[in-house]
């Protein structure tokens, strides 16, 4: 299993207000559900952090997202390990597969690959 990219989750009700708060530092939108939304850095497209004002199907908006190349052998992992898993592992709509996980500091990480 290997770690594709890792994005802050940043909660808030101000997301246009924070595109454009982070527009002002090289950012742009790259992906925009409503709910969620991504920016990235045009030089730097790994370089990313998205804006959500909540979370479209789980009870928690997760703290950081961990895209992997193989989600359903992370799933495996953590669940084997006796972590907490907070929101089961799914196929979303927007195509994703990805469940959340809270880790020892008592943040929900979403961990996901893309279909």
């Amino acid at each position: 299993m290997a770690v594709r990219r890792v994005v802050p989750n940043l909660r808030s009700d101000a997301v246009q207000e924070s595109r454009e708060f982070y527009g002002l530092l090289g950012f742009e939108e790259v992906m925009n559900h409503g709910w969620i939304m991504t920016l990235a850095s045009p030089s730097a497209p790994s370089a990313q952090v998205s804006v959500m004002a909540r979370d479209k199907t789980a009870p928690v908006t997760p703290d950081l997202s961990v895209e992997v190349d193989d989600v359903d052998a992370a799933y495996a992992v953590m669940r084997d390990s006796g972590a907490e898993i907070v929101h089961p592992l799914r196929d979303e709509e927007w195509g994703v597969r990805r469940f959340f996980v809270r880790d020892p500091g008592g943040r929900v990480v979403n961990v996901l690959g893309h279909r």
